[in-house]
Formats: C-alpha cells, structure tokens, sequence
C-alpha cells in the first residue's frame, strides 16, 4: 500500500538518505544568498527586514516568497539554485499579525489555478495549532486543493476549476471502455499534456505533511489526487485513493507498467503526429480539438494485446473494495482527522469523514471555500494548504 514502492524504479524517487541541515538561517547567509541573485547590499537588507517585519518562517521565504518575488519584480528568469536547494526545516507556528494578509505560498505563474482566499485569521490558525498539538495518531486526507499550489489545475475551485473556465468535463469510465474513439482523443491529450503533468513537483504544504510523518505526527495519509506528489515528497504510510496517473493497467490481463514507458510507445507510433494544445486541464490532460487526433495511434498492452488505461478511478468507476477497507482500518487507529485541500464532494472520500464522526474522532478542515464535511468538523480554516501547513509546528 505504499505508493514509492511502485516507483522504485523511476528516476525521481526521493534519497532515504537525504537528511535537511538544522534550523537556523543566519541572516549573513541569507544576504549572500540574496546577492547571488545579482542584488545589491540594500536589497539584502529590505529582505531581512521583510523576514523580520512578516514574521513569516525563514524557510516559507527562502523557497517560496523570494524567488516568487525576484521573479515579479525583477524580471529574473531563473532563480539561483542555490536559493531553491536552500536547507530548510518547519519553524515554530507564526503568522501575519491580524488584519494583514500573509504572503503567498503560491509562485506568481501558477496562482492562476489556485482560487483566491480571504486573510487567515489568527483564532483559525491557533486552532489548527492546538488540534494538531493535541493529536498524536493523525489521519490526514488531501485533495485537488493541496497541488493547485503545485501548478495542476483541478475541477471544482470557485472561478478557476475546470468546471468554471470552461464546459468540458473529465473522461466517463463507462464512455471510455465502450468507445476506440474516445480513448483514442483521452491518450492523444495525455500524450501532450504529459511532459508537463509529470514534470510538476511537491509544494510546501506536501513537504510540510512528509515531514510531520518523519516526525511521528502522521499516523496515515490518503490522498485522492492522481498526480504522485505525495511519493515524490518521500511519503511513506500513504493510499491513493484514486489511484495514479503515473502507472498504466491493461484491462486484459491487469499488467501494471510505468507510464513513462508508455510514452517512449507513443512516440515510436506517432513520430511525425502533433497538435495545437490550447490550454491545460486536470490530470494531465490538455486541450485538443477533435480533428487533430484522428491519426494518433494507441498501443495496446505487450502482453496480451488488451486495452491500455491509467491506473486511476475515472468518473463512474468505483474504488477497490480492499483499499477502502484498509483506508477505513487506518482510520480506525487514529484520534484525529485533517482534510486538506478537499470539498468532498465525491463520497469516496467523503465516506471516510462520516465513519469519523460514527466513531467520533475529531476533524479539523483546511480548504478554500466550503466542503461537503463542514458541518462534521470542529472547524474550518479557508486558506491556501501551503500558506498554513508549512508555518504549523506539530508538537
């Protein structure tokens, strides 16, 4: 049931070796970092006097105000790596003071998939603080919210989902057995939106719960996103409740394969094919119109010549009977529950917060907007996930 152990084999499978430098970021260290950039000695101060004035965590500002910053300001196109390799560990809980936004956790060229959140309020965060304090087997399940902040688009969010950009919604689990046609338009776009869908990396909010986890805090994690990032931040004790993008199953002889592998298939099959992609979508789908894909060709699986289909929970399929039980036996060994970056508006998550309640386990939820669950939890913090996981200090 853990999900890196599915990808032992591909290149970015997190060092177990890896060990992050203690806190403490001199801000002598930060000035050089800063002047790195090409900045003089009186930037270096404005940024110290940002840290200090903010109170955000060195480590929010290093890897994600900064360079979001340089960026926008100073029209940098590259960011020194040095600056985003920069040692880090979770700080003390700290916030803006009240009646002050906080900084962004999101970078500037993708907060156009995230929805715009309202100033967190410090009696929400104090909260959240206590609630994880207080926990000390705590089940966490994360949703479509928590890699907005990533750069991959999700289906609900007010304003900027799927849903509300545009009248297209996801591939029917039904349409795509019965038709050649739609599966050959499904992986034609997949295709395409590929590269960039599997190139997306963890954000603080999936680094902060990895962390948490090496801390003892997390008990278990499931998480109904399709995109990998939690195994790329080196989770451990994790279920994909949908399953993942990553892996493709043939419906014949239920063969397992990566999906890049799939990929290097495509390109032998379809050397001179292109398309104009005309916008991205959840999941790693893209835009096509219908014309473009009519000579895209589709392998079928090595083995036995069966149908070839990520190895995800389309719309309209169900979920894996054992995995839900074993979700629910997780559940069951926890005192404490968080949803981030969910609505739950699908029950296969949702059921998971009602067999809480049946068993009265604690909820806490961090999303924007409003969730299917709200009226379960002990309360709500509408925040961006990042914004608030990577200043939290679980004790």
């Amino acid at each position: 049931m853990r999900a890196t152990d599915a990808f032992a084999d591909t290149k970015w499978v997190p060092d177990a070796n890896k060990v992050w430098e203690p806190p403490g970021v001199p801000h002598t260290e930060l000035c050089t970092l800063v002047q790195s950039t090409g900045l003089q000695v009186p930037a270096c101060i404005a940024a110290v006097a940002v840290l200090c004035y903010t109170g955000i965590s060195c480590r929010f500002f290093v890897r994600v105000w900064l360079p979001a910053t340089l960026s926008a300001v100073y029209s940098i196109k590259r960011v020194p790596r040095a600056i985003m390799r920069f040692p880090w560990r979770p700080l003390a809980l700290c916030w803006a003071a009240p009646g002050r936004r906080a900084s962004s956790s999101v970078p500037e060229g993708i907060q156009s998939f995230v929805p715009t959140s309202s100033t967190i309020d410090a009696h929400a965060l104090e909260q959240l603080q206590a609630f994880l304090s207080r926990a000390t087997r705590l089940f966490v399940i994360t949703g479509a919210g928590l890699s907005t902040e990533s750069g991959i688009p999700d289906y609900r969010s007010e304003g900027v989902g799927l849903y509300a950009r545009t009248d297209r919604r996801p591939m029917q689990y039904a349409e795509y057995i019965r038709s050649a046609k739609s599966r050959q338009r499904y992986w034609a776009r997949n295709y395409m939106g590929w590269p960039q869908f599997s190139s997306h990396q963890p954000n603080s909010a999936h680094l902060a719960l990895q962390q948490w986890e090496e801390q003892g805090k997390v008990h278990w994690l499931v998480t109904q996103n399709v995109d990998a990032l939690h195994s790329k931040a080196g989770h451990q004790g994790l279920t994909e409740l949908h399953g993942c993008a990553h892996r493709v199953l043939c419906l014949g002889c239920g063969a397992v394969s990566p999906r890049e592998d799939l990929q290097k298939r495509f390109k032998a099959l379809n050397p001179s094919w292109g398309a104009q992609a005309g916008g991205v979508a959840p999941d790693g789908d893209v835009f096509i119109e219908d014309e473009q894909v009519l000579h895209f060709r589709v392998p079928s699986c090595k083995d036995c010549g069966g149908i070839l289909k990520p190895e995800v929970t389309f719309f309209g399929d169900t979920v894996n009977r054992r995995t839900v039980q074993f979700v629910h036996e997780r559940l069951a060994e926890s005192d404490a529950v968080l949803v981030a970056g969910s609505s739950l508006q699908v029950y296969s998550g949702y059921r998971f917060l009602l067999a809480a309640a049946d068993q009265k386990i604690p909820v806490a939820i961090l999303n924007i907007g409003s969730t299917r669950a709200d009226h379960l939890a002990e309360f709500r913090v509408s925040a961006r996930c990042g914004e608030v996981l990577s200043v939290i200090q679980p004790h």
